[in-house]
């Protein structure tokens, strides 16, 4: 691939490959779980969007705002994720998932000047206890919320015609939040160039899309995934998106990919390995679905086995991270490497290195990294110039993953150098569900690692040292497990819990997580 193909003109905006494709073509298939479906064209979806722009723009909000946006499996997401790009504001995603105290971080070390919600989940910022200084802007749709302005108000009357603002490829166009091992989440600064790149990059040689698919990638919005797979790499190509809203259920799914001839699929590893011990799966009907992919964990042998023997489809495995895009894939190319993470999509800007930032030799363990002027990598960890430093060691930013490379230049996945949980494609830093934890009355110490698990990859795993006098029992187990939930996103809550003495810690105090990983 041409490193010139990759890099955006200096003026240019995302939303320009969504609007290139206006016409009454559809654009996304919607279906709800009861069964009610709905059909919208590019040209209807642009006219939306270029109506919300002007409401937004006309309400106040400026190029380089920050908007904080939490909405779910919708089509108004697409909307608001179009209309904020045209507006040449910066959107920063709030998966539903997260709580309050997850919330008032984001606005505030964001700096947002707005938030847009689905009405179900404005209670989680009605929670906010804390000051919120820069928000002024409180939008909300689907329902009348006292206090929220709706986004239907906002919109009436406003004119279906909107001049896209005027940006250039280094211009923020999304602040993601990704877990860390220790501290708050990084703000991770994407600009309106790696969306250029990251079309060229996953949807075309990777997703295999073209405009005459129909493709179904089921992550969520409030997920830099979705900004991935469903916003940008179907849209920008053209192809039609498939849109579920309702609960994961592998029967659900195998019948939905029959019924409506799924050409393209992105699912998370567990979802595939769900639909994988589906009984009677062989029953399904999938001559349609062309290419699978799965990411955000690697993803077990007899999972792929499994879809070969039925529909003659295997699924490609995919490598990235929040701070860049696609990166590894297994494309099948070669059966006797399917188990790897695949090879480099570029490989001139990938290397495993060392601790000082020098390329290993072949077969030897060390970190994923990639070269710093990768034309998709992001920009810089928000507000944080001492990570951002600290994650690159000469000329490659750090990954964090280990792993080798054979005498093809196929990856093999070792694990983490830190000690991020990756469960069900979700990241979860050990702090947040620490931080939360301590906060019960009866618990003195924890730490918290991951515990494999055959559906989920990992799950999250805590030791805890309850106070004096207090004796560890189911229900106490039960008990804390809820209050988690409660405090911060569910997806984090351990669903293992060890009660212990005390803690395994180094002379200088630290916890010696490796030691309990040993505890498993």
């Amino acid at each position: 691939m041409d490193i010139n193909t990759l890099l955006a003109p200096e003026s240019y905006n995302i939303a320009n490959e969504i609007d290139k494709h206006f016409s009454d073509k559809s654009a996304l298939i919607f279906e709800k779980e009861d069964g009610t479906r709905m059909s919208v064209a590019y040209s209807t979806l642009i006219y939306k969007a270029n109506k919300l722009a002007n409401g937004l723009t006309n309400l106040g909000l400026e190029k380089g705002d920050r908007v904080v946006v939490m909405t779910t499996r919708l089509i108004e997401s697409y909307v608001i994720y179009l209309a904020c790009l045209k507006a040449g504001l910066v959107i920063s995603p709030a998966s539903e998932l997260l709580r309050a105290k997850d919330l008032v971080y984001r606005l505030n070390h964001s700096e947002a000047k707005a938030v847009i919600s689905y009405h179900k989940f404005v209670s989680e910022f009605e929670n906010i206890r804390e000051a919120t200084p820069f928000l002024q802007f409180k939008i909300v749709f689907g329902e009348e919320v006292a206090d929220w302005k709706l986004m239907d108000d906002l919109i009436d009357n406003e004119s279906d015609s909107f001049a896209t603002v005027n940006t250039t490829k280094d211009d923020y166009a999304f602040l993601a939040y990704t877990s860390g091992t220790t501290g708050q989440p990084k703000g991770v600064v994407h600009s309106h160039g790696w969306g250029y790149a990251h079309l060229r990059i996953a949807a075309r040689k990777w997703l295999n899309i073209s405009a005459n698919d129909t493709v179904w990638a089921t992550a969520a919005p409030g997920w830099q995934k979705w900004v991935w797979s469903p916003f940008l790499s179907i849209l920008g190509s053209g192809a039609t998106g498939f849109v579920y809203n309702g609960k994961f259920q592998p029967e659900k799914y195998l019948q939905l990919l029959q019924e409506n001839k799924i050409n393209v699929l992105c699912c998370t590893p567990t979802e595939y390995r769900m639909m994988a011990k589906t009984d009677g799966i062989s029953s399904y009907h999938l001559e349609n679905l062309h290419t699978a992919v799965s990411a955000g964990e690697a993803l077990n042998r007899e999972v792929i086995d499994v879809f070969k023997r039925n529909f003659d489809i295997e699924i490609r495995d995919g490598y990235g991270q929040t701070e860049s895009t696609l990166l590894v894939a297994n494309l099948n190319e070669n059966p006797d490497k399917i188990g790897s993470m695949g090879q480099p999509l570029l490989s001139e800007f990938m290397e495993i290195v060392d601790e000082q930032g020098v390329p290993v030799k072949v077969n030897e363990v060390g970190t994923v990294a990639v070269r710093k002027d990768f034309p998709s990598l992001f920009q810089q960890y928000y507000k944080d110039s001492e990570k951002t430093t600290n994650a690159y060691r000469g000329n490659y930013f750090l990954t964090g993953d280990r792993a080798s490379k054979d005498e093809d230049n196929y990856y093999w996945f070792q694990g983490r150098n830190d000690d991020v949980i990756i469960s069900s494609g979700y990241t979860i830093g050990p702090f947040e569900v620490e931080d939360a934890l301590l906060k019960h009355e009866f618990v003195k110490e924890c730490a918290v690692v991951a515990a494999p698990d055959e559906i989920r990859g990992n799950v999250v795993k805590a030791f805890i040292v309850l106070k004096d006098e207090i004796v560890g029992s189911e229900d106490l187990k039960k008990e804390i497990q809820l209050f988690v939930k409660k405090l911060t996103a569910p997806y984090k809550y351990p669903r293992m819990i060890q009660f212990i003495n005390q803690l395994p810690k180094t002379d200088s105090g630290k916890i010696r997580r490796v030691d309990l990983r040993l505890y498993q």
